[in-house]
């Protein structure tokens, strides 16, 4: 969905750029000591920060990326795929420490593996300039990771009239009962995890649990579930929507184009069924072609 956009209305995307080789049409995954072969490979830009920036600006939403991106050649090999996504890239660090951020992608029936490098520190030298641009209404964080190694970058961007949301984004060390999670990310306007991510962060298995358990520390909860859609709560009574039938291909960044979806309709109308909708539409785009960016423009 597109409408009009205030002058105050670009979305500024913080977190990690990965190069993602995802190998498509396995029949088995891999074990040690053997060898598996895929019957595709896609190589694209990657990390949740570019796919929801990604889809923001294919919905003509102003989008901006706040990243490092390394010097390496895996690292420039994606610039093409970033010039060409239409997100303003201003705010892109470049440095030679940033890089290679690969992850590698392994998909097996419409599910995925994954096993991803970082590189370097997550804080780009143009933070505070970015979060000062006169044009951005809003913060979206693709990672808890990113938020725990820059823990100001929340009250940072309130001071500036910014509202914020988190994807925690799935990491072993950080989502399990990490002590101090609810704390750092105090001021999320926006909370956007899967169900996977809600049922480690809070013990609990049913979603209405889950979402009640949330919504003692976020004020709009909003629980990703997949092929079952997703349900959001802002209040008492939670609102679900349903998938869309669509043929899988790849679910890699699907949440991320989910975020992009809902944040777009949700900046320009706060109405959380009609954003919920939006989020399952791209979503629903992104699992039908491997990686999780919407197709190049021409």
């Amino acid at each position: 969905m597109t409408g009009r956009v205030s002058e105050r209305s670009k979305v500024l995307c913080l977190g990690r750029v990965y190069c993602d080789i995802i190998f498509t049409g396995l029949r088995d995954m891999p074990v040690l000591g053997r060898e598996r072969f895929a019957d595709d490979v896609t190589v694209v830009a990657g990390g949740g920060a570019y796919i929801t920036a990604a889809h923001l600006a294919s919905l003509g939403r102003p989008s901006a990326l706040l990243a490092r991106l390394g010097t390496d050649p895996l690292s420039q090999g994606l610039g093409p795929e970033l010039e060409g996504s239409g997100i303003d890239l201003a705010f892109v660090e470049r440095s030679r420490d940033a890089g290679p951020q690969p992850t590698v992608a392994l998909v097996k029936d419409g599910e995925r593996a994954f096993v991803s490098r970082r590189a370097g520190t997550s804080r780009p030298a143009s933070l505070e300039k970015a979060l000062a641009a006169p044009d951005i209404a809003h913060l979206h964080i693709a990672e808890f990771a990113t938020l725990k190694d820059n823990p100001d970058v929340i009250a940072m961007a309130k001071n500036r009239g910014l509202t914020v949301s988190l994807d925690p984004s799935w990491d072993d060390e950080l989502i399990r009962r990490d002590a101090g999670f609810f704390e750092i990310c105090a001021g999320v306007d926006v909370f956007l995890p899967n169900v996977e991510e809600g049922e480690a962060l809070t013990g609990e298995t049913s979603p209405e649990t889950i979402l009640s358990v949330l919504r003692e520390h976020f004020p709009l909860v909003v629980l990703k579930r997949g092929e079952h859609g997703a349900v959001a709560s802002r209040g008492a009574t939670p609102v679900s929507a349903r998938a869309l039938p669509v043929t899988v291909v790849d679910t890699t960044g699907a949440g991320d184009a989910f975020n992009a979806g809902f944040l777009h309709s949700w900046l320009g109308t706060a109405d959380i069924e009609a954003s919920l909708a939006a989020g399952i539409e791209a979503g629903a785009l992104s699992v039908q072609s491997p990686g999780g960016a919407p197709p190049r423009r021409s």
